[in-house]
């Protein structure tokens, strides 16, 4: 069985479209590694899209001037493979150039504002970390999907907190796609997938691959057939 997510039968464009945004999305959910080379960001991008549910730009240490470059990019190669491109820490650079989404951390701004600013069609996702209370907040602001983590150790940035399967478990009725995140990999995705999560956030797993194209469809594996359809 192929692993790049084939359609589902008698699934229309649009309705492929709006089942990657809804509450049934599933699969990899692929974030950007912190990089100053565009050119080289992009060409790794483009093996993963095709195995991708999501993609997230993630750039902590780039200026704003890059960070709008990379975004332009990344946008029109997510428009071109028809995937959604989520900007994460920054709902007003995804709003600048017409992105799918965002994803906040803490920090980042207030969840209802920028669900005001993007709109209801947005994808707007929440870091809760390891609080079921931090998730029923997110959901009630307006986050249509919230992301726990880190699951395992993970040298992609600092963590203080972690989560556990069981909280998968224990949030199964939020009603919104669940991310794992945090020290990922093909071998541990599993057991994360069987506990509920519904999407992989995954950096170096994929990116810092000699294949990233081949570790994007090492992660699919974790999902029991069929494998979420991505394409129309």
């Amino acid at each position: 069985m192929p692993l790049s997510h084939p359609a589902r039968r008698g699934e229309t464009e649009t309705g492929a479209l709006l089942r990657r945004r809804g509450a049934d999305a599933r699969g990899l959910y692929a974030i950007t590694p912190d990089t100053i080379d565009t050119d080289a960001l992009l060409a790794r991008v483009a093996g993963v899209l095709p195995h991708a549910i999501w993609l997230q730009y993630r750039n902590k240490s780039a200026s704003q001037a890059l960070r709008r470059a990379q975004v332009r990019a990344l946008l029109a190669a997510c428009r071109a493979q028809r995937v959604p491109l989520i900007v994460n820490d920054d709902w007003r650079l995804a709003a600048e150039f017409g992105a799918d989404g965002a994803h906040l951390g803490e920090e980042d701004g207030d969840l209802r504002a920028a669900r005001d600013a993007l709109g209801p069609s947005a994808i707007l996702g929440a870091s809760c970390y390891d609080s079921l209370e931090l998730a029923r907040e997110a959901v009630a602001a307006g986050a249509n999907y919230v992301a726990f983590g880190a699951f395992f150790p993970t040298s992609t940035k600092a963590t203080t907190r972690r989560a556990t399967a069981s909280l998968l478990r224990e949030s199964a009725g939020l009603g919104v796609p669940r991310v794992a995140i945090g020290g990922i990999t093909p071998d541990n995705a599993p057991a994360l997938v069987a506990a509920g999560a519904d999407l992989l956030a995954v950096v170096s797993g994929v990116f810092d691959a000699d294949d990233p194209a081949g570790a994007a469809r090492a992660y699919l594996r974790a999902f029991p057939p069929p494998i979420p359809a991505r394409r129309a």
